[in-house]
């Protein structure tokens, strides 16, 4: 049984509060790592939700919000909730009230006009979170990693697998060096074999998670071969192969995820890592 926190060890924020659960996410009883992966992924709902309704979507019992919260040193779970607000807050105003005024529309008689404007004001909330959430310094570690690449293996399976098509297109007009995992000829296993230390992965899943990328990333990772992800959450089977991962939610609307900011991100990273190499050529010469 764990020791209870003192008030110093309790987060005092969500970033804090989410780093101490990510260190124990490995120790925590099956029912508390259940609440632990939707507080997570759904902080807007943990924010909003009152205990009944946030335990029936996590599928757990209200008594298990309370004992989550007690395990990081929290009164309750209403002290805990607390964090997740102050997290809305601070978080920097962008296109949430224009995809609130959409939401507020009549949408009775959908229209294609509606289901456009609601995919762009969808694009934009993406686009402004990952601005605000994508940290610098790991962006800076994921180019330079999969810039000293020999090989990129690019690993992605079906909604993400996009993703993925791009970066290889503009590798290949940028001169990088890469393989797309994911032939016709079923020879993935075979063409990852050929992957060493000095070569890195840049892999992509989003959930209901693609269990042949985790496995993947999980096979380079075992053998050396740093890998960079681009996943939804912390509890995210790619996060743990990782050697840099990004937790990127894209916003959807009417139920459908665009890739609005995924994509954003990987032209981003493609562009950055091809002026990495570009320097580091120039340099050497």
């Amino acid at each position: 049984m764990s020791m209870p926190e003192t008030s110093a060890d309790v987060p005092q924020d969500f970033e804090a509060l989410k780093a101490v659960i990510l260190e124990r996410k490995a120790q925590l009883p099956k029912r508390l790592k259940q609440v632990a992966a939707y507080s997570l992924d759904n902080p807007d709902e943990i924010a909003f939700g009152t205990a009944a309704s946030i335990a029936t979507s996590a599928d757990v019992q209200p008594s298990t919000l309370v004992r989550f919260a007690q395990h990081f040193g929290f009164e309750g779970f209403s002290s805990l909730q607390q964090i997740f607000r102050a997290r809305l807050r601070e978080r920097t105003p962008g296109y949430e009230d224009r995809l609130k005024a959409l939401r507020g529309n009549d949408h009775s008689r959908l229209e294609s006009g509606s289901i456009f404007n609601g995919f762009v004001a969808a694009a934009h909330r993406s686009l402004d979170n990952i601005a605000t959430s994508v940290d610098p310094q790991a962006f800076e570690q994921a180019v330079d990693i999969l810039a000293k690449a020999d090989t990129i293996y690019l690993i992605a399976k079906r909604r993400s697998y996009p993703i993925s098509s791009y970066m290889a297109y503009a590798f290949g007009k940028l001169k990088v060096k890469y393989q797309h995992v994911g032939t016709a000829a079923g020879i993935d296993d075979d063409m990852l074999a050929m992957a060493t230390k000095h070569d890195a992965a840049f892999a992509v899943s989003f959930s209901p998670y693609a269990s042949e990328s985790a496995a993947q990333a999980r096979l380079l990772a075992n053998r050396k071969v740093p890998v960079v992800s681009l996943t939804d959450s912390a509890f995210s089977p790619l996060a743990e192969s990782s050697k840099v991962w990004f937790e990127l939610v894209e916003a959807d609307h009417a139920g459908f995820r665009s890739l609005s900011a995924s994509m954003a991100f990987a032209m981003a990273l493609t562009v950055a890592i091809a002026e990495k190499r570009r320097r580091a050529e120039d340099v050497a010469i």
